[in-house]
């Protein structure tokens, strides 16, 4: 991924989106929900952070002198080629059930609704990313001795500081959590 973009480079975005910061701003967020959509849709991991990848890419043609005609347009051609460099980086196949136990999310003294939370866990794990997948389990994994070091190389593995591999790892629950609880309330509505 590129570096974020800087205070002239965001402002050079914004004004090729509408010469009025106010609007230019309402596009920029309309255009960023568009692409983090369009990276969900297709199944790529991180798609926050794809769709500010696009926009750090468009903000370096910018900067080079290119001039855009249709915004959207460009983004969109842009959000192609990092989708193709997401899902070249990432594994199309799901992880296996036994690969990735986690706790339940709640705990409960229903044996039953137990067994439906971890069905439905290991049901959202797979339809994870498998990136996204192994992220959070080796990010939840319990550690014998020392969990910052075990999350500290896991940073370093994955070529992020702590700060960006904790905020994933938080999306990512957050996503499973969702999951989770449509899942539980869909097999006991039946």
């Amino acid at each position: 991924m590129q570096a974020s973009l800087t205070a002239d480079s965001f402002s050079r975005l914004l004004l090729c989106l509408d010469t009025d910061r106010e609007k230019a701003a309402e596009r920029y967020e309309e255009l960023r929900r568009k692409l983090i959509r369009f990276f969900e849709w297709r199944s790529a991991p991180f798609p926050e952070e794809h769709a500010d990848e696009v926009f750090n890419r468009l903000a370096k043609k910018l900067a080079e002198g290119i001039v855009v005609q249709n915004v959207g347009s460009y983004c969109y051609e842009i959000a192609r080629l990092v989708l193709l460099e997401a899902l070249k980086g990432s594994d199309s196949r799901r992880v296996s059930l036994e690969d990735t136990y986690i706790e339940p999310v709640a705990e409960t003294n229903d044996d039953a609704e137990k067994e439906i939370r971890l069905i439905c866990l290991g049901d959202c794990l797979g339809a994870l990313p498998v990136s996204g997948s192994k992220l959070i389990v080796e990010y939840y994994k319990d550690v014998k001795g020392d969990r910052i070091s075990h999350r500290k190389a896991l940073a370093e593995q994955l070529g992020l500081n702590r700060e960006a591999l904790a905020n994933r790892a938080q999306r990512l629950r957050d996503k499973l959590e969702k999951c989770v609880i449509r899942c539980v309330s869909k097999k006991t509505a039946i």
